[in-house]
């Protein structure tokens, strides 16, 4: 299948450019596994949906500020968001300029303010991105100068809420420029109810990249495989697995980051502990090992994101929840609305 078998028509107020005054207050579309039927529901009665026994796997990654802003001699401005970094003082990066930068160029990196804390230079491009090194480490330039990475579809500088609502509360590990969304419909208060109610909950790392907002390419379609993500699924993680299924119980991803390093540690027909880049692209056809359920936000047209759901709980239902989702005036994308999607019965 073809991306733009996933293509869809959204009007523009339905896409969430700011979160619901609570995490909690976002609704919820329930696929069931064997039904036609929609449900509409809500967050806040995910209890409703998960029983004694079941698994949420959570991807615990961190954001960091990872959209600087930057000078360079000319006195133009450019701004940079980091993809992923590469050693304690190099990223790769989307850069945004009037005219590109040359190999060896050096660039102010600027603070609110508009005072310079850094200097990077060019070392080269890869395909869309451009590796650059800085003067102190990544870590100090983000902490003085970064802003949240808000995706481009929430067309608007990011402001203090941000700061606290593009985060989940079990985030952990820094190292993502782009939040796994899912996530952030999950307060304290709610896990909490989740726990007494007897459902586990465990955790793995992948460090979502700001390649997943880029249109995929023919190269990906090709050959099969996404731009490269960081992950890590533990022995911990591992172990949870094998003791919700010993007790009958189902492993729910939370958020598509989750599934893909779940999926990712298991290609092997086993789910094992292990941690490295992920280019794993799952499309219709993929053979799941592992995810019985899925939350998930809703995706961009045409985009990996809507492929993985398809695959998952079948196109003709994704396609269909989508039409429902525009019809009853769900809320798409970072900050909207979610789903929640059970693989049917038969499927691998």
């Amino acid at each position: 299948m073809q991306p733009d078998d996933f293509d869809y028509e959204l009007p523009d107020h339905l896409i969430a450019r700011y979160p619901t005054e609570r995490r909690t207050d976002s609704k919820l579309l329930v696929v069931p596994v064997d039904a036609e039927r929609l449900i509409d529901s809500n967050v806040a009665s995910m209890n409703e949906w998960l029983r004694e026994g079941d698994l949420l796997v959570v991807n615990n990654t961190r954001v960091i500020a990872a959209r600087l802003f930057g000078r360079r001699a000319t006195g133009g401005h450019i701004e940079l968001l980091l993809e992923r970094q590469l050693t304690e003082d190099r990223v790769s990066a989307q850069l945004r300029a009037n005219r590109k930068p040359a190999t060896g160029e050096a660039i102010e990196i600027v603070d609110s303010s508009g005072a310079t804390v850094a200097s990077a230079t060019l070392l080269g491009r890869d395909d869309r991105f451009f590796e650059l090194q800085f003067d102190r480490s990544v870590e100090s330039v983000t902490e003085t100068a970064g802003h949240m990475p808000l995706p481009p579809y929430i067309d608007r500088p990011d402001e203090a809420l941000d700061q606290e609502r593009y985060q989940t509360v079990y985030a952990k590990t820094p190292g993502a420029v782009a939040a796994p969304t899912a996530g952030l419909h999950f307060d304290e208060a709610l896990l909490k109810s989740l726990e007494e109610q007897g459902v586990s909950r465990t955790s793995v790392t992948l460090h979502v990249a700001a390649g997943t907002f880029q249109p995929l390419s023919e190269l990906q379609l090709s050959t099969g495989r996404l731009h490269k993500e960081w992950y890590e699924v533990p022995e911990p993680t591992v172990n949870a697995v094998a003791a919700t299924r010993e007790r009958g119980g189902r492993v729910i991803a939370v958020g598509t980051t989750a599934m893909r390093a779940l999926e990712s540690a298991a290609l092997s027909g086993q789910l094992l502990p292990c941690s490295g880049d992920t280019d794993l692209f799952i499309r219709p056809g993929f053979e799941f090992q592992v995810v019985d359920g899925l939350m998930t936000n809703f995706h961009l047209p045409c985009s990996s994101l809507m492929m993985l759901v398809g695959a998952f709980a079948g196109v003709e239902r994704i396609m269909g929840a989508y039409r429902h989702a525009v019809q009853n005036r769900y809320r798409f994308f970072s900050y909207g609305d979610a789903m929640l999607l059970w693989r049917p019965a038969g499927r691998t």
